[in-house]
């Protein structure tokens, strides 16, 4: 039996390595910031933290890439991204949230403000 063929790298998407990359980038940042923490933590945080800094660096990656020309910048900013993944998530879902509520704010009715009078004259 002969090995497989060795995977060529020209195969894949440009996107899908840039990705890859980006999620490398953002997990080591996550990474390092973990290891200059103070703080006793355990090992499920810490997989979700560095999975959530991969996830947002590569997030971050694929919508800077038509913005930004140069690759070290790029690279600089998915890097950044990822570090701070934690702040991004909390900036996103409260983002998310205050839109959600702003279109289902009008929908819904006020306790106490739209009842009839029980008693008295009625306004014209």
């Amino acid at each position: 039996m002969s090995p497989p063929p060795p995977v060529d790298p020209e195969m894949f998407p440009k996107e899908l390595k840039d990705g890859v990359i980006a999620s490398i980038l953002g997990g080591l940042a996550m990474t390092a910031r973990l290891l200059l923490s103070q703080e006793p933590v355990s090992v499920g945080w810490v997989v979700r933290r560095v999975l959530a800094a991969a996830i947002t660096a590569a997030l971050v990656g694929y919508a800077i890439a038509d913005h930004i020309e140069s690759p070290g910048l790029r690279m600089g900013v998915v890097g950044a991204a990822g570090y701070a993944a934690p702040e991004c998530l909390d900036y996103l879902m409260r983002y998310i949230k205050n839109k959600g509520d702003a279109e289902v704010g009008p929908a819904k009715k006020p306790h106490g403000k739209n009842k009839a009078p029980a008693k008295g004259k009625r306004k014209r």
